[in-house]
């Protein structure tokens, strides 16, 4: 068990130290739950007022809240608590599961598959011709990563992951449970006779690029041609769909049961609200924002924020949900 002073927290965060506890810090918790040999945090007024009755020691706080310490308790003053605690929450990350074997005896590893330095493949993992492995990979039980796909340096693939073939992934990506990185995408057109429909091939590929971290059970599907691609540095959430040929720029943002049709475009910084749709060869420009829930039927402005189904610009958006509650009422 890992245990801490306040004075030790402090030099983590780097804040300023208001008060004392000698109590011992043994892990962090929310306000309403910690014990008193735990450290919790103080991110707006709404919380601050749930400090006095907070049985935790110490406190990440805000500067810009005012909070007072109390009888044997700390804060610690931070410009930004969410922040800080991100820090601190690295030093209590408990250990990682324990590889054995480097290579497990149960996986399959194709004889032309290519293994950095350092990688480790669980039991059940498949691995399949012309693969190349980057330094420090990890994959854990049960992942399958087919024909002549690369992943670059450590990155890591959690249990129940598919990879297939010729998928291209970065360096320092994470993906969770169960994503599915390349499956087909999703194309059918009626047939001739008008008796059924016929499958459009996707002959394309996923292209990852580094720094991306992909929720459980998050679907990338590969392009009809040449690449769906998520920039450097974006986050998906669990239960996101990505359908074949979008492109996804820099450091963007997709919460829960959001979805892109085929060919959307986002530009850098986009975030995508849970339970968002956006609609297919849209685009989204840098900057935006898409509300939960919101239907994006056609491109957003660089900077815009849109809500509603169909989504609109969000201020007129709100002023029109006011107008209906005062029908309501009427």
């Amino acid at each position: 068990m890992k245990v801490f002073t306040i004075e030790e927290i402090n030099a983590i965060v780097g804040g300023k130290l208001i008060g004392s506890t000698s109590q011992q810090i043994t892990g962090l918790d929310q306000l309403q739950n910690a014990n008193k040999d735990q450290i919790t945090f103080i991110g707006s007024r709404k919380f601050a007022k749930l400090w006095p009755d907070s049985k935790a020691s110490a406190a990440i706080v805000n500067e810009s809240l005012t909070v007072e310490a109390g009888s044997d308790r700390a804060l610690i003053l931070v410009k930004n608590a969410d922040l800080a605690m991100a820090k601190l929450l690295e030093e209590f990350k408990p250990k990682a599961p324990v590889f054995e074997a480097d290579i497990h005896p149960a996986a399959t590893v194709h004889e032309s598959v290519v293994l950095g330095k350092g990688c480790k493949i669980g039991a059940g993992c498949y691995v399949g011709k012309d693969v190349v492995l980057g330094d420090g990979v990890i994959l854990y039980p049960n992942v399958s990563v087919f024909d002549d796909s690369k992943i670059g340096d450590h990155t890591v693939v959690w249990s129940g992951t598919v990879i297939r073939e010729r998928s291209i992934i970065g360096n320092h990506c994470i993906f969770h449970n169960n994503v599915s990185i390349g499956a087909d995408g999703f194309g059918y057109r009626p047939s001739e006779d008008g008796r059924g429909l016929v499958k459009i091939e996707h002959i394309g590929n996923v292209v990852i690029g580094n720094g991306v971290e992909i929720g459980a059970n998050s679907c990338v599907d590969r392009a009809k041609f040449s690449s769906t691609i998520i920039g450097d540095g974006c986050k998906i959430d669990n239960l996101v769909q990505i359908a074949h040929n979008c492109i996804l720029g820099r450091s963007c943002i997709m919460a829960g049961h959001s979805g892109l049709a085929g060919s959307v475009t986002l530009g850098d910084g986009v975030v995508i609200g849970g339970s968002a749709s956006i609609k297919d060869h849209t685009t989204i420009h840098s900057g935006a924002t898409v509300g939960a829930g919101s239907g994006v039927m056609g491109d957003v402005a660089a900077g815009a924020t849109v809500l509603g189904y169909p989504a609109t610009e969000g201020r007129n958006m709100l002023k029109q949900w006011a107008a209906l509650r005062k029908l309501v009422k009427s």
